[in-house]
């Protein structure tokens, strides 16, 4: 585990993006699949976006299963309904094409826990700011993938608050900022003899821990002894990687 100071200036940079050009039909299909995400994880239905956007249910199923394309007009308020802009429907490799001015630079996007734990891909708008890092590593860090996360955008970060940063004191101090890489969902070490730090699924929180599998549950240990152990009971079909975001690659303590 690496402990860096943030760089001043770099958490709140402007930055414009040189879009490669994406038609219509694309941006029908983005929005698609976009939608269908949020509805498997149940932060939206039929009904409710029905209810926000004024169009009919049958309008919004037939749209979802590909049978009609939706109207400019009917594409604008779906879009206005989830908070989203043309630009969250890009690629995620096309708007990380103005993170390269600087060659000694790598940028990786600050999230919310919500984003980090659900979100396979990250949306322009999603991102609350960026975290400048040295080029090369992230090149550097080996991946340990689940399956079902091999598509996800690998690295995010997440700001962790002073009332989650207590249970792994002096680690993660308050205000720390964490880089997880999410295509590192396994148990196995990353180096031998030391323990993973973990972004944990909590219900619907994310929490770092180091972790354990004993006896269908995982045991989320706190670095501050003071804190006590949670143990989380893993369901029928699902395994220990289902409930871990990622692993902590990098701490970044606030001065």
């Amino acid at each position: 585990m690496v402990l860096l100071q943030e760089t001043e200036g770099f958490t709140a940079l402007s930055l414009v993006a040189d879009f490669p050009q994406m038609n219509f039909r694309q941006m029908h299909e983005r929005l698609r699949q976009e939608l269908l995400r949020r509805i498997e994880r149940g932060s939206v239905s039929v009904s409710l976006l029905a209810r926000q956007t004024g169009l009919g249910q049958s309008h919004l199923s037939n749209f979802l299963r590909t049978k009609r394309q939706l109207s400019l007009d009917a594409l604008d308020r779906v879009l206005a309904a989830q908070h989203l802009a043309a630009g969250d429907l890009l690629p995620a490799h096309s708007h990380a094409e103005f993170l390269r001015a600087d060659r000694d630079v790598e940028f990786v996007p600050i999230v919310t826990h919500s984003v980090a734990l659900f979100e396979p891909v990250i949306r322009p708008s999603a991102a609350q700011s960026m975290l400048p890092l040295a080029s090369g590593l992230l090149e550097s860090l080996r991946p340990q993938v689940s399956i079902s996360r091999r598509q996800w955008e690998r690295f995010v970060a997440v700001r962790i608050q002073a009332a989650d940063a207590i249970a792994m004191e002096p680690m993660v101090m308050p205000n720390a900022i964490a880089l997880l890489d999410r295509h590192y969902t396994s148990l196995v070490p990353y180096r031998p003899n030391k323990s993973n730090l973990y972004a944990v699924r909590h219900g619907a929180h994310l929490t770092l821990r180091y972790v354990d599998f004993v006896a269908s549950r995982l045991v989320l240990r706190p670095h501050n002894v003071n804190f006590p152990i949670d143990l989380l009971k893993i369901d029928p079909g699902e395994s220990p990687s289902d409930m871990i975001a990622g692993r902590v690659a990098l701490i970044v303590n606030a001065p």
